[in-house]
Order: structure tokens, then C-alpha cells, then sequence
């Protein structure tokens, strides 16, 4: 199964799957009735993946695939009549013409190949965040599924919070009129992982598979199977794992689409794993709708120094909008506006953002021919690639400017070399 990755022999595993199969566009998905079910592949079912298997388990799995066959074990069980497989290339070999649909929730530098071969088969996508592992490939990634048509979701499920639907209304409603200032932060100090020991492969782990296009290492079971986030080379850190996440908040209220500007903040730069804070200050145009803002991302123990210079409370909040006619201080479950004696008696707008049927079922109803789900790669590709600037920045050393129509980095040559990854031999991939 190794060699370079391209269109061509993905056409050709098409062509062998099913004669005629191939056509380049969604047509390729069979066509379904709301009724019909999906059938269904699952890459990756361990940790994030088995819920994601668990929220697609109404339709029909019919293929698992993943390379610890001791953590998709009890995965395997559940789902008896899925064909298993540990390597996602020999699915698509045997399988493609099987699959509507697939799920990938692998670590983050594994994202990519298994989500554009599945996409240039024109199959349904729902992909973990942050999407990919660099803004080259999340770029890729948002443009071929837009060439083929296909539903697409990204793992942002808090998206479909009712709270979050209310802080929405709320901004764009100009409860706090014009905003030009935003603070995002997640707390802790994950990161700085110890240097790990050598230790033998299990016999239960494909550890060649589970480095893919990463460059070689030994394995320790201090990165495999999780702490692999909080290296550079597989995963993105805590800016990573919650920015699309926190960052979906502004990103929604705002209408935010990219970055002109991005510049990050730290302690020294690690050359193999993710620090224990970071700040990150992004600054966007203005529009027609909406003034020029600067969005200031924080991985921070304690949150944001401007809480306490505000007097403000960190506790279940992770999201301060700065408006020209007040604030709004919020989290995932709680919002208030500010000052309160101002919006004592303030009239909330009418909820106008429908409830979700459920982040999964967004993504089964589009499959059918539905609504676009809410994290659709058109929305959470540029949420995505905006939260992976912010790692390029930091780890740059400097600011830069970003012409996101070119995905060209201005005078930064150190952040220029971190957009596009360089893959190892044998996992190339041309498009």
C-alpha cells in the first residue's frame, strides 16, 4: 500500500471497486431518500472517534478501520457485520463502492490523506477538528469538497449549543453595538510533554501506520495513544484541540472569514512539542457589517490578565466581546452582559438561530440531500486554517501578514516553511 498518493490511483482504486463508478462529482454518492440509510466508514474509533461512531450509529456501519486493534476492540465488537480494517487504503480498495459516507478522527497529522482519498471518491466527510495539521492541507481539503459537493461537517459540536445560539443573536443584534475587540482563552498548562523513553511496538499497534506522513520515530506510549497532541509533528497543541472550539464563537458572531495580520506570543519555541501558554492576536479587516477587529486568543493557566484588570470572573467563561456600547462576558453554558446595571433591563432579540437536531444528524440530513450542516467545511475551513496561523506565528518567532487568497506569507520566511507540511517518503501526495 505504500507509494506517492494521487489522484490517478485513486481513480484507478475507483475504477477497480466498481466499474463506472467514477465521475468526479457527488453524483458518485448514491442518491438517498431522508429514510434511506447511510452506509457508513469510520476511521479511527478510539477516544473522539468512538463518539463519533456512537453519533453515526443510527445509519449502517459497515466499515471500521483503525490500527490498535486493543483500543477499537470493544468498537469491534458493536459493530459485528462492519468489515474491519487496520489501514484506511485497503478499505477504499475493497470497499469504496460500499461507502456514502466516512468519518475520520485519527491524531491531527493523519487527517489529511484519508480525508482527501475519501473526498476525490466524492464521499461524504465528517472530519475531527482542527481539520488538518497545516493551512495548506485544511485548504486543500475546503476546496476539493467544495469542487465535489459533498456534506461536510468538522467536529466543532459545541456549535449547536443553545447558549451559544443566544450569544450569537445577542452580538449580531447589536446588544453591545459594534465590536472591535475580542478575548478568547482556554485555561491550563498542557504542553512541554517530558522527553520520552524508547519502548518496544505492541503487538496490538501498526506503529509505521499510526506515523504515516510524520517522519519516523520510536514509539512510546507517552504519545501513542494521546499525548501525541502536544507534539509538533502530529498534533497542534492546546490551540489545536479547543481553538476551533472558543474560536467558533467570534467566528459566528462576527461573520469572521480570515486573518490580515497574526502575531504570537510565548515562552522559547520547542522544536518538537507545544509550549504551556501562548497568545495569539489576530487582526481582521473591517467589512460593510462590521468594523476591523482584533481577535486576541490566550493559553493561559489562569485566563487573561484583561479579566482581572476588568474585575471579571474566569469561572465557566472563555469568551469577552468588547462593543462600543458594552460587553458581553460568555462561555459555552453562561453569558452576561456588561455592565449590568446598563442591560438591567435590557429586551433580549428574538431567538432566530433554529435548535440543532443534533450535531451528527446536521450531518446525516445533508448526506440526504438536507441542509448543509453548520460546521461545513465552507464555515469551518477558514475557522480551521485561522486557528492554525496562530501555531505558525508563534512558532515563527514573528508576526506576519497573510494574503489568504495566494496562502502566501509576507516577508516571514521562518512562517512561509510552516504553511505546507513536507511528507515522508512514500506518503507524498499529489493533487
Amino acid at each position: 500500500m505504500a507509494g506517492q498518493f494521487t489522484r490517478r490511483d485513486t481513480l484507478k482504486t475507483a475504477l477497480v471497486a466498481g466499474a463506472g463508478y467514477w465521475t468526479g462529482v457527488a453524483g458518485a454518492v448514491r442518491a438517498e431518500t431522508p429514510n434511506e440509510k447511510l452506509n457508513v466508514a469510520v476511521i479511527g474509533i478510539g477516544g473522539q472517534g468512538r463518539s463519533n461512531l456512537n453519533g453515526l450509529s443510527s445509519q449502517n456501519i459497515v466499515a471500521l478501520c483503525d490500527l490498535d486493534e486493543v483500543r477499537a476492540g470493544d468498537a469491534f465488537q458493536k459493530f459485528p457485520k462492519a468489515t474491519r480494517f487496520q489501514d484506511y487504503r485497503e478499505m477504499f480498495d475493497k470497499m469504496s463502492n460500499q461507502i456514502d459516507a466516512v468519518a475520520v478522527s485519527t491524531p491531527d497529522h493523519t487527517h489529511f490523506h484519508p480525508a482527501m482519498t475519501a473526498l476525490q471518491l466524492s464521499k461524504h466527510l465528517y472530519c475531527e477538528k482542527p481539520m488538518a495539521h497545516s493551512v495548506w492541507e485544511i485548504r486543500q481539503m475546503t476546496d476539493l469538497a467544495a469542487k465535489q459537493g459533498v456534506a461536510t461537517q468538522l467536529g466543532v459540536q459545541r456549535h449547536t449549543l443553545k447558549n451559544m445560539h443566544r450569544v450569537v443573536e445577542l452580538i449580531q443584534a447589536g446588544a453591545i453595538g459594534k465590536v472591535s475587540e475580542v478575548h478568547c482563552w482556554v485555561e491550563g498548562k498542557r504542553g512541554m510533554p517530558a522527553m520520552p523513553a524508547a519502548e518496544p511496538v505492541p503487538d496490538h499497534v501498526n506503529w509505521d501506520l499510526w506515523i504515516g506522513p510524520a517522519q519516523p520515530r520510536e514509539f512510546s506510549s507517552t504519545i501513542c495513544p494521546y499525548g501525541w497532541r502536544f507534539w509538533w509533528d502530529y498534533g497542534t497543541g492546546e490551540m489545536g484541540n479547543w481553538g476551533c472550539h472558543i474560536l467558533d464563537i467570534p467566528y459566528w458572531a462576527l461573520g469572521l472569514k480570515t486573518p490580515q495580520y497574526v502575531e504570537a506570543s510565548g515562552p522559547p519555541v520547542d522544536e518538537l512539542r507545544t509550549p504551556q501558554s501562548m497568545a495569539v492576536k489576530y487582526v481582521f479587516e473591517a467589512s460593510d457589517e462590521q468594523p476591523a477587529v482584533d481577535l486576541h486568543w490566550y493559553h493561559a493557566e489562569n485566563g487573561p490578565d484583561i479579566l482581572r484588570e476588568l474585575k471579571l470572573s474566569n469561572k465557566g467563561n472563555n469568551t469577552l466581546f468588547i462593543g462600543s456600547e458594552g460587553m458581553l462576558l460568555c462561555g459555552f453554558g453562561q453569558r452576561k452582559l456588561l455592565p449590568e446595571e446598563k442591560f438591567a433591563n435590557y429586551t433580549t432579540p428574538g431567538e432566530s438561530i433554529p435548535d440543532s437536531p443534533g450535531f451528527h444528524r446536521e450531518f446525516i440530513n445533508a448526506c440526504k440531500g438536507g441542509e448543509k450542516a453548520t460546521c461545513d467545511f465552507s464555515y469551518s475551513g477558514p475557522l480551521s486554517e485561522t486557528v492554525i496561523l496562530g501555531n505558525v506565528a508563534y512558532r515563527a518567532g514573528s508576526g506576519f501578514k497573510w494574503n489568504s487568497a495566494d496562502l502566501a506569507v509576507i516577508a516571514n520566511a521562518a512562517a512561509e516553511k510552516l504553511i505546507k507540511p513536507t511528507f515522508r517518503k512514500g506518503w507524498e501526495f499529489t493533487l
